[in-house]
């Protein structure tokens, strides 16, 4: 993660550079204002979440203000049950997959076959099952609880660096690496002890502590400029 890391800031220093010292090109060289896009994604968990990577596919939306600034709008879609995402208390639990809904700004400098930039892109990532407690069925038995799985939705931003190539007016190709930080509030849940003495099982209620995490992620992806 720390070699990830370095590449992102690498590519976000260079980006802001160029951005700082490129010259206002003629009005008549204006570049298309909307690009709509598909992309190959993957997002990897921290190290010391043994480092996992999950696959997804996305959409992005495009709005050219001028050559050096745009607005972005990006969907991705993880269809795999991830197993880190979630932050559920219970060892190996499964916080079903990810979705993740994005919109900011890209900056940088472009050129005539290719481009460079950073991105600033704050939004929401959403885990199907990452809320995650056992729940008291009131069946009698011994072990009376199960468990059960709920939406988790998070705080996220998406910072890193952009690297475009132009094939054609109307076409663009392009890959980014990035830090996705989610961010996880403190929530009630619980989880399950056992007496030995009297032969039951009982729930136990904690808190988790918030907490924002670095997830490294890469895209690549094809655009078409209208």
């Amino acid at each position: 993660m720390n070699r990830n890391k370095f590449i992102v800031m690498i590519l976000t220093l260079v980006s802001l550079q160029l951005l700082c010292s490129g010259n206002t090109l003629a009005q008549s060289d204006e570049i298309p204002k909307v690009e709509l896009g598909i992309q190959f994604t993957s997002i990897t968990k921290p190290d010391f979440n043994n480092g996992d990577t999950e696959p997804g596919l996305g959409g992005r939306f495009t709005f050219n203000l001028n050559r050096s600034i745009a607005l972005e709008a990006v969907g991705n879609f993880f269809p795999h049950n991830c197993r880190f995402c979630g932050r559920g208390p219970v060892a190996g639990d499964n916080s079903g997959n990810i979705t993740q809904g994005l919109f900011g700004v890209k900056a940088g400098k472009r050129f005539e076959k290719w481009g460079i930039f950073g991105k600033a892109r704050p939004g929401i990532v959403s885990f199907s099952g990452g809320n995650s407690t056992y729940v008291d069925t009131g069946a009698g038995s011994s072990f009376p609880f199960e468990l059960r799985r709920r939406r988790l939705t998070n705080f996220a931003a998406d910072l890193g660096g952009v690297i475009e190539f132009y094939p054609s007016r109307r076409l663009v190709t392009r890959f980014e690496a990035g830090d996705t930080l989610i961010h996880y509030g403190p929530r009630q849940s619980n989880f399950f002890s056992f007496d030995p003495t009297t032969g039951t099982t009982f729930l136990v209620p904690f808190t988790t502590r918030s907490e924002t995490r670095h997830n490294f992620q890469f895209a690549a992806g094809v655009g078409w400029r209208f």
